[in-house]
């Protein structure tokens, strides 16, 4: 279970005292996500999300993501929106750690997305971002490219560990992507980590899109990246479905076109979001203890992802 924090009774109830939503008559925590502390709430006045915020997550942070929340909801995306208390303050703390509430969100994370989800998904992003384009927050993206090799430093035996071999591919393609990084793509607020338990339907209809705590400003076409690494590889040996890249990258288009140069910087940008998660993975198998709460996710399955990027020729490898 996601739950780092434990929250008792009193402290929820003193916790509650600050909003106009009423008492908790059921209080559970959240499975899902490994980086914060969820917890289903319910209310007289409806359902919410309680997040704990732990681990990556910066405090000082914590505004821009709450005004990415507010400023989708104000252009009608399919966003939480933060619960303000009494007082006109979303941002509160709970056990020593900052904690928000959220509205509560209808619909299902597909746990085996279809082609059809995933060109809605595509459509989706691109609201997102077009949602986004004059929001006047900033964040740099600090789990980009220049901060890969320090990340993999001191983890080249245990990358040895899961495969044999596995640390030099790694050291090559970091050397790759910092010779080919690209430069002057269209930029804004992306996501950064819209993986499928980030998403909700009903049916093939996207619903909404959750967890904004990595959301920075980038490269629009990073998103897709990370999308196209999080929707359009298939479980077990983890072979890239052509089909489903190519309704995620025409439901994007179908609201906001590519630049040729987007389309261009496609396979390096999605071998840069396949080695952005392998490295967390890698962080998170290494430094989790045995005896914690949340299993990390297996690095392989990116490991595995590069080994396509590799060898992705041009933007209709992806799809396009």
């Amino acid at each position: 279970m996601a739950v780092y924090t434990q929250v008792a009774d009193d402290a929820l109830a003193a916790f509650l005292a600050d909003y106009d939503i009423g008492p908790a008559i059921a209080f559970k925590g959240i499975a899902e996500g490994v980086e914060n502390s969820n917890y289903l709430l319910e209310t007289p006045k409806g359902r919410f999300i309680l997040t704990l915020f732990e681990k990556r997550v910066n405090a000082a942070d914590l505004p821009y993501f709450m005004g990415v929340m507010d400023h989708l909801a104000a252009k009608g995306f399919p966003a939480p929106l933060p619960v303000k208390g009494t007082d006109g303050v979303a941002l509160r703390t709970l056990n020593g750690r900052p904690a928000v509430i959220i509205t509560f969100l209808t619909g299902m994370s597909p746990s085996k997305p279809n082609v059809a989800q995933c060109r809605a998904l595509g459509a989706g992003l691109a609201r997102f971002h077009d949602a986004l384009s004059d929001y006047a927050g900033n964040r740099p993206n600090n789990l980009s490219q220049p901060a890969w090799s320090d990340m993999f430093k001191g983890r080249e035996t245990a990358a040895n560990e899961l495969s044999s071999g596995l640390t030099d591919q790694i050291n090559s393609d970091l050397e790759t992507l910092a010779a080919q990084w690209p430069e002057n793509l269209p930029t804004g607020v992306i996501h950064a980590d819209l993986f499928a338990d980030n998403a909700f339907f009903l049916g093939d209809e996207l619903t909404g899109v959750i967890d904004f705590y990595f959301a920075c400003n980038d490269a629009l076409a990073y998103d897709i990246a990370i999308c196209l690494n999080a929707w359009c590889f298939e479980d077990g040996r983890g072979e890239y479905n052509v089909t489903k890249g190519r309704a995620l990258i025409a439901g994007y288009q179908s609201v906001r076109k590519l630049e040729v140069a987007e389309k261009d910087a496609l396979p390096i940008l999605c071998r840069g979001g396949a080695m952005r998660f392998f490295l967390t993975r890698l962080i998170d198998w290494t430094d989790t203890p045995a005896d914690a709460l949340v299993r990390p996710k297996n690095p392989m399955d990116y490991a595995q992802r590069l080994g396509f990027h590799r060898n992705a020729k041009g933007f209709a490898d992806y799809g396009g």
